[in-house]
C-alpha cells in the first residue's frame, strides 16, 4: 500500500497547488525522499483561473467598469530524481517553480487598469538529503536555488513600465521525519528559509511636463520562509489518509520599485505586498482498488482574510477539491493523472481603484510519470 498510494498524494500536495498565497506555484514537499530505492518522475501540469471583478471605469463616472478575466493560464513541467546512496542516506533533486504570475487586464472594458500586464518568472532547484536515524526517525536538509525575474506595464499609471534583471540566490531547508512502515505512517516537518533577490531594474513613465523618463534603479524582494507539516497513515487495508499544513510568511514579500513608489515621482503603493501570512490545509483519502489502479480524493483550504489586496493579485484564500488516479504500467512504471477545481476567494483591492472581485474559480490538471530503477 505504501509504495502504491504515495504517487497520488504527492501529485496533489505538490505541482497543482496553484493559488496558495496568490502567486505560489509549489508547496516544497519533501515526499520524493521517501520513495523506495532509486526513482525519477516527470510531471506536466496546468491551471486555468477565471478571475474578474468590477471597479473604477476610466471612461464613465462611478465604479461600474468590468475588468474582464485578468488572470492568465499557467503551468509547465517539473522533474524530480531520488537516489538511495546507501542504507542510511537518500538524495533527491527537484526542478520546478516556486512562485509565478501572469496578469493581463484586457483592453476594451473601460476598466481603469485595462491593458495592464505583469509577469513573474521563476525556476527553483532543490537538492535534499535524508539521513536515517534509529527508531524510524530521520533528518532532512538541503539547499534551494531560485532564479527570478519580473516585468510590469501599467498604461493607466502615467504609462509606467518596469523590467527587472534575472537574479539567482540561495536558501536552505531543514527538517525531521518519523515513519512506521508497517501501517504506511509518516510525519515530516520541514522549514524553508527565505531567499532575498537584489534586482536591477529599468523603470519608465511619462511625466506630464518633461515627457518620457527612464531610470535605472534597484530594489530587493524576499521570497518568504515557510514551514511544512506533511503526514499520512493507513487506516484500513489498502486505504490511506494523507495531508499537509503549510504556513508561509507572506508579509516578507513585496515588490517595491524605487520610481514607482517614490513620492518624488509616481508615489504609488507597492506593486505587490501582503498584510497577512497564510496557512494552507490539505487532506485526502487514497484507495488501492486492485493491482493496477489506485485513486485519491483531496480537499484544500486557505482562509479568506478579508484584507484588501493588490490590484495585480485580487484573490483572497480558496477552497478546492481534486481527484487523482494512478495506473501501474509495470513493476517499474506508474502514471498518475489528476484534476482539481478551485473556488477562489473574493477580494477587494486597494484604493484608489477599489475593485470588487468575486465568484471566481479555476481548473487545474496534471499528469506524472514515475519510474523506479
Amino acid at each position: 500500500m505504501k509504495k502504491f498510494m504515495l504517487t497520488a498524494s504527492a501529485l496533489m500536495l505538490g505541482a497543482t497547488a496553484a493559488t496558495a498565497g496568490g502567486i505560489e506555484r509549489s508547496t516544497q514537499s519533501v515526499g520524493i525522499l521517501f520513495e523506495e530505492g532509486n526513482y525519477a518522475e516527470f510531471s506536466l501540469g496546468g491551471f486555468r483561473p477565471d478571475v474578474s471583478g468590477t471597479g473604477l471605469n476610466s471612461t464613465a463616472t462611478g465604479y461600474n467598469g468590468a475588468s474582464g478575466d485578468m488572470a492568465g493560464d499557467f503551468g509547465g513541467p517539473s522533474f524530480a530524481l531520488k537516489m538511495a546512496v546507501n542504507e542510511k542516506l537518500d538524495f533527491a533533486v527537484v526542478l520546478d517553480s516556486a512562485v509565478g504570475a501572469n496578469i493581463n487586464y484586457p483592453f476594451g472594458s473601460g476598466y481603469f487598469l485595462q491593458g495592464s500586464t505583469a509577469t513573474i518568472s521563476n525556476t527553483q532547484l532543490t537538492a535534499m538529503l535524508r539521513y536515517k536515524l534509529p527508531e524510524n526517525f530521520s533528518l532532512i536538509g538541503g539547499v534551494r536555488a531560485l532564479r527570478t525575474s519580473g516585468k510590469v506595464s501599467l498604461p493607466s499609471v502615467a504609462g509606467y513600465t518596469m523590467e527587472s534583471s534575472k537574479e539567482t540566490d540561495f536558501g536552505y531547508l531543514v527538517g525531521v521525519a518519523w515513519e512506521k512502515p508497517e501501517i504506511a505512517a509518516r510525519i515530516a516537518l520541514t522549514y524553508n528559509s527565505k531567499i532575498t533577490h537584489d534586482f536591477d531594474a529599468n523603470e519608465n513613465f511619462v511625466h506630464p511636463l518633461a515627457g518620457p523618463l527612464s531610470f535605472d534603479t534597484a530594489f530587493s524582494t524576499t521570497i518568504p520562509e515557510s514551514v511544512n507539516l506533511e503526514f499520512q497513515t493507513g487506516i484500513a487495508k489498502d486505504t490511506l489518509v494523507f495531508g499537509s499544513v503549510r504556513w508561509v510568511h507572506w508579509t516578507q514579500f513585496d515588490i517595491t520599485p524605487d520610481v514607482y513608489t517614490s513620492p518624488a515621482y509616481l508615489g504609488q503603493t507597492p506593486l505587490v505586498d501582503y498584510t497577512e501570512n497564510t496557512t494552507t490545509y490539505t487532506i485526502g483519502v487514497g484507495r488501492k482498488f486492485n493491482e493496477k489502479w489506485s485513486g485519491a480524493a483531496i480537499l484544500g483550504y486557505e482562509k479568506h482574510t478579508g484584507t484588501r489586496t493588490g490590484n495585480l493579485g485580487p484573490t483572497d484564500g480558496f477552497r478546492s477539491i481534486a481527484l487523482a488516479a494512478t495506473y501501474k504500467v509495470s513493476d517499474n512504471v506508474k502514471v498518475t493523472g489528476a484534476v482539481r477545481y478551485v473556488d477562489i476567494g473574493d477580494a477587494r483591492t486597494n484604493l484608489p481603484i477599489d475593485g470588487d472581485f468575486s465568484s471566481n474559480s479555476g481548473w487545474g490538471a496534471g499528469v506524472r510519470v514515475g519510474i523506479s530503477f
